[in-house]
């Protein structure tokens, strides 16, 4: 791709990376080869995206055929746009959810590596990847996950849940394991970047506890672990004490946290603890 500056982009329909994050090692870059683009600086693996493919999965293409991230091996937390309008590149922050060795598996790269993180800045870095490096950086530490009060959703469009509380669950199920794998705006959010992949908590009482979870574990790297999103967490007792008691616990492990009921008591309850409320009717309108 040419701008009319006569800049040269990689990728007719835009290109993307993926920044693998091990909390106990650091961020994968990688050393480019003299030839290519900006040789011999530091940067993520990444390369132009096949048309019709979305960054996310072009991403993780990319970073196994050059760095041969095992399938399952990363989680795609958010993702970060540099948008040109003739052309756009998105950096795809991804949690290692499996240790790995990275290989060198094409000719662009001279060396892959761990770097901890407040050792980057001492690389020379590509200069688009080091101009996006300090926000990428502020982010890492957050990790936003969703609480859903399955009941309250469902509850609140009279399509005939009632008649089969459980198939209502797993049909809500179903819908956000896709919204969120699909990726959330993170003005939604109410976070930084451009998109993110959250996990989520579908609290279930009654009846609906008979829901299975979301099936298709397992995948490749190009799902990037986001079957399995949707945790159903089944509640012993009251739902409302089960839905505050999940919040609380991802809380206490250091996520930010958006709860989802319209009711009043619980919402309460909710935000005294820190988590963030939203209403089912934002959900519902999420979901489309």
């Amino acid at each position: 791709m040419v701008a009319e500056t006569g800049e040269k982009y990689w990728g007719r329909f835009g290109a993307a990376g993926l920044l693998a994050f091990d909390a106990e090692r650091g961020v994968l870059l990688q050393h480019r080869v003299g030839w290519s683009h900006y040789g011999g600086t530091w940067g993520i693996p990444g390369g132009a995206l096949h048309e019709g493919e979305s960054p996310l999965r072009g991403a993780l293409r990319e970073a196994q055929e050059e760095a041969g991230i095992p399938d399952g091996a990363v989680r795609a937390r958010f993702a970060s746009v540099l948008d040109l309008s003739i052309w756009s590149y998105t950096t795809v922050i991804a949690d290692v959810l499996e240790p790995f060795e990275p290989v060198i598996s094409d000719p662009e790269s001279l060396a892959l590596e761990w770097v901890p993180v407040e050792e980057v800045d001492q690389c020379p870095l590509h200069p688009g990847f080091g101009a996006a490096w300090p926000s990428l950086r502020a982010l890492l530490p957050v990790r936003p996950a969703v609480v859903v009060d399955a009941a309250n959703v469902v509850g609140s469009v009279p399509d005939g849940w009632w008649k089969d509380r459980a198939g209502a669950a797993s049909r809500l199920r179903d819908r956000v394991s896709s919204w969120a794998a699909g990726g959330v705006a993170a003005a939604a959010l109410g976070l930084g970047a451009d998109r993110w992949y959250p996990g989520v908590s579908l609290v279930v009482e009654g009846a609906a506890r008979a829901i299975t979870d979301a099936a298709g574990r397992g995948g490749s790297a190009s799902d990037a672990r986001e079957d399995g999103r949707v945790e159903v967490v089944r509640a012993a007792g009251a739902g409302d004490d089960a839905i505050v008691d999940e919040a609380r616990r991802l809380l206490d492990g250091g996520l930010s946290v958006v709860a989802v009921s319209s009711d009043r008591g619980l919402r309460a309850r909710l935000e005294e603890i820190g988590a963030r409320v939203e209403s089912a009717g934002w959900l519902l309108g999420q979901l489309g």
